[in-house]
C-alpha cells in the first residue's frame, strides 16, 4: 500500500497534493471505500461520529473530497460477508479512508475481520488513516493512547511502518496533548515516533518516509 498518514484528513494543499500524487490521477476519477469503525471504539465513541465520517459532514476532510464513488467498509459486519465478495471490494478500490477514534479497538477488527491479513498484497492501493485510522498502522500506540483494552492486554498495533504516532500536537480539542507529553510518551516507546499536528500528514512510499507539513511536527527517537 502506499500511505497517507494524517492527523485530521486532508486540512491544507500540501496534504492534498501529496493525495494525488498517490492516487497518480484526479479524486474525481478515484473510487474509495470509507471504514468508520474505530469511531466507535473507546469511552468517546458514539454513532454521530461514524455518520459524520461517512457522510462527509466531519470537520475532518476525507469522504467529501469529491470522489467519484464512495462506499462504507464496516469491520464489524465483515465476518457475517462472504470473504470473497468483501474481498473482491478492497481489492477493486483505489483509496481507504480510515477513520479517528481508538485505535486498538480499530487494531482488533482489522484482524478480526481479515483485513490485515490483504495489507501486504494492496500494492497500488492508496490508505489514508485520519488520527487512529494513521496510528493503527504503527508497531505500538504508547500508553498515552490506550482506552479500549484489547484481548492482548497491551499497546501493540499493526506494525505495517516502523515508526509511532502521536497526534493533535497542541490541538485545543486535546489540551493534554502537549509537546513535552510527546517527550515523555516517546521516552517510553524508545523507538523512533513522530509527533504531528493537524497540519501536518507522514507519506509512505516505496521510496521512503516524506514529512508534508505546513504545520508543527517532530521526530523522536531517530533511527541511526
Amino acid at each position: 500500500m502506499k500511505l497517507l498518514l494524517t492527523d485530521s484528513g486532508v486540512k491544507n494543499a500540501s496534504i492534498l497534493e501529496a493525495l494525488l500524487d498517490l492516487l497518480g490521477k484526479p479524486i474525481a476519477e478515484a473510487n474509495a471505500l470509507c471504514i468508520p469503525t474505530a469511531g466507535y471504539g473507546g469511552p468517546y465513541g458514539d454513532p454521530g461520529g461514524p455518520w459524520r465520517f461517512i457522510s462527509g459532514q466531519s470537520l475532518h476532510p476525507m469522504t467529501g473530497l469529491g470522489w467519484k464513488s464512495v462506499g462504507v467498509l464496516e469491520l464489524t459486519a465483515l465476518p457475517g460477508i462472504d470473504k470473497e465478495r468483501w474481498v473482491s471490494w478492497v481489492r477493486e478500490t483505489d483509496v481507504l479512508l480510515v477513520n479517528g477514534g481508538d485505535a486498538l479497538y480499530l487494531c482488533h477488527w482489522m484482524r478480526e475481520s481479515g483485513l490485515a491479513d490483504l495489507f501486504p498484497s494492496l500494492h497500488d492501493t492508496v490508505y489514508v488513516g485520519l488520527s487512529a485510522g494513521s496510528m493503527v498502522l504503527t508497531p505500538r500506540v504508547g500508553e498515552h493512547f490506550v482506552a479500549w483494552q484489547p484481548p492482548t492486554g497491551d499497546d501493540r498495533a499493526l506494525g505495517v511502518v516502523d515508526f509511532s504516532l502521536f497526534p493533535h500536537l497542541d490541538s485545543p480539542g486535546c489540551p493534554e496533548n502537549t509537546m513535552a507529553e510527546a517527550e515523555r510518551w516517546a521516552a517510553a516507546l524508545k523507538a523512533p515516533a513522530y509527533a504531528i499536528d493537524n497540519q501536518t500528514a507522514i507519506k509512505v512510499t516505496d521510496d521512503g518516509v516524506e514529512i508534508v507539513s505546513e504545520g508543527n511536527w517532530k521526530l523522536f527517537n531517530a533511527a541511526p
